[in-house]
């Protein structure tokens, strides 16, 4: 299943067509977003790993869900304003997806199906929940919504 991870078709948050396989690198970092969330504050610490480790080979990537709480109701464009305006994001963004439920975003239902969360349960239970991916499309670790971007440093490093 791991090098089919990085052909999944995504759509970037300004429509066009992408695949993990589009930005390589030696580790990736799949998030779900949100704006208007308690965890929103993360988007710094995630672009402080993209600044620090971007050239080291760390993908960061986010995906905007409203499934929580409505907590992301933007179109792609306001998200994207957003983002840029209050935390200087500049990693790249996809279109809003589905994490959970009949229409998850099949990269969703991939990582998921590889890194199951507390109990064994498949079901990303909130925003900011993240995954850690190898290179080759492995994914070697979920993280709680709670897990600060920064205490995943050790992690990300053992990959680069």
């Amino acid at each position: 299943m791991s090098n089919e991870l990085l052909t999944i078709p995504c759509t970037t948050n300004d429509g066009r067509t992408a695949r993990l396989s589009d930005y390589p690198a030696k580790a990736y970092l799949i998030v779900n977003t949100a704006s208007e969330c308690g965890f929103t504050p993360q988007y710094k610490g995630l672009e402080q790993l993209w600044q620090t480790y971007r050239d080291k080979g760390l993908q960061v990537l986010g995906f905007p869900c409203n499934q929580f709480g409505g907590q992301e109701p933007g179109s792609d464009a306001e998200i994207s304003q957003f983002c840029e305006m209050n935390y200087g994001v500049t990693f790249p963004l996809f279109s809003k997806v589905d994490v959970n439920g009949d229409n998850a975003h099949p990269l969703f239902v991939a990582v998921k199906e590889a890194a199951p969360g507390i109990l064994g349960s498949k079901a990303i239970k909130w925003n900011f929940t993240k995954f850690l991916v190898t290179g080759e499309g492995r994914v070697v670790e979920r993280y709680a919504p709670t897990t600060k971007p920064e205490d995943l440093v050790e992690d990300i490093e053992k990959l680069l």
